[in-house]
């Protein structure tokens, strides 16, 4: 396993509602991190096909004109948008993290793909509660979806916006020894001024403190609002750019021992965080406070997790113990077959 090594955080705006173009440019982005030597790059929340910030803007009836659209151009797993971002990975030598709206029959998710090098995608993860209004477009995901897997780089896992302020998923994630971390993000600028939590500020932190708190690093992208974006969504009206303003993108790398380590961007400029990482800073976070290991304190407190995938639908020859069932069925006899005996 390779120990040091390169790694980006995307900042850059999605094409909104418009998923061919956003594979085009995520393609771009693959390779411009791949040529600047970087072995792992990461995306923010739904960069495909973007944040749907309409939600947090009006009225249900009012966002239904975007509705329709943004379903129709969220991926699909298996499908050719999937396969050219798995080219792009084995063509550049890169692993991916991909934040989207991951369509499956009639329901949506907020979702991370992680594509390894060779362009297999190693996990499927959903946010297992979309926050707030989010709930209005997403379904969610279950305890399966907080897992870390082992690759080439290292032990990687994910987790979208505020599931960084749920305690006990976060432990769910450090106990499986998790070294880097994709934190996924929006932009940082809605209800600016006026909804303190949504802001850099609190989001960063928490990101932050998810790497001491894990002794891991942490890649945490987020996208950008752009003008083109800001006139789709509020069509001239004032108060509407007023609860989503230009800009948002705070994107940032951290180390383990909490400190902001790579490349500086400005909020509003699309580009590419780089840092350098080194595996062995792990340890040294560690040896002081390890939450999952060494400082837990099991007598005391203990997380309860239940990572089977769950289904809304169970067939009856699925279920355990139903070949049992079926073949009484066949030799029983029902009461009115006993009755006329």
């Amino acid at each position: 396993m390779t120990k040091q090594f390169k790694v980006a955080a995307v900042q850059a705006a999605p094409c909104f509602l418009d998923l061919d173009a956003g594979i085009d440019k995520a393609v771009r982005l693959i390779e411009e991190a791949a040529s600047a030597g970087a072995r792992l790059v990461a995306f923010s929340e739904t960069w495909l096909p973007g944040y749907p910030n309409y939600i947090w803007l009006g009225p249900v009836a009012w966002q239904m004109q975007f509705a329709g659209r943004y379903f129709e151009n969220s991926i699909v797993a298996g499908s050719d948008h999937e396969k050219r971002l798995a080219d792009a990975c084995r063509k550049n030598n890169i692993q991916l993290s991909m934040g989207c709206s991951e369509r499956d029959g009639g329901s949506l998710y907020i979702a991370q793909w992680h594509f390894d090098e060779t362009g297999t995608v190693v996990n499927r993860r959903r946010k297992l509660k979309p926050t707030h209004v989010e709930r209005t477009v997403y379904g969610e995901g279950d305890g399966s979806d907080l897992a870390v897997v082992e690759t080439s780089l290292g032990r990687i896992g994910q987790l979208a916006c505020w599931e960084h302020l749920q305690p006990l998923s976060k432990y769910a994630m450090y106990a499986q020894n998790e070294q880097i971390h994709c934190a996924a993000w929006p932009n940082l600028h809605l209800y600016k001024g006026t909804a303190y939590a949504l802001g850099h500020e609190v989001n960063n932190a928490a990101s932050m403190i998810y790497a001491v708190e894990g002794g891991c690093f942490v890649l945490a992208p987020c996208s950008l609002v752009t003008r083109d974006i800001q006139d789709e969504l509020c069509q001239g009206d004032p108060e509407k750019e007023a609860l989503c303003p230009l800009g948002g993108g705070y994107t940032r790398i951290y180390a383990p021992d909490g400190q902001e380590i790579g490349t500086q961007i400005a909020q509003d400029e699309e580009g590419l965080v780089f840092a350098d990482i080194d595996l062995g800073m792990i340890a040294f976070a560690k040896a002081a406070a390890d939450p999952a290991g060494h400082y837990a304190k099991r007598d005391a407190t203990r997380l309860l997790l239940n990572r089977k995938k769950q289904r809304p639908v169970v067939a009856f020859d699925d279920a355990p113990g139903w070949e049992d069932a079926s073949e009484l069925a066949t030799v029983r006899q029902s009461p009115m077959e006993e009755a006329a005996e």
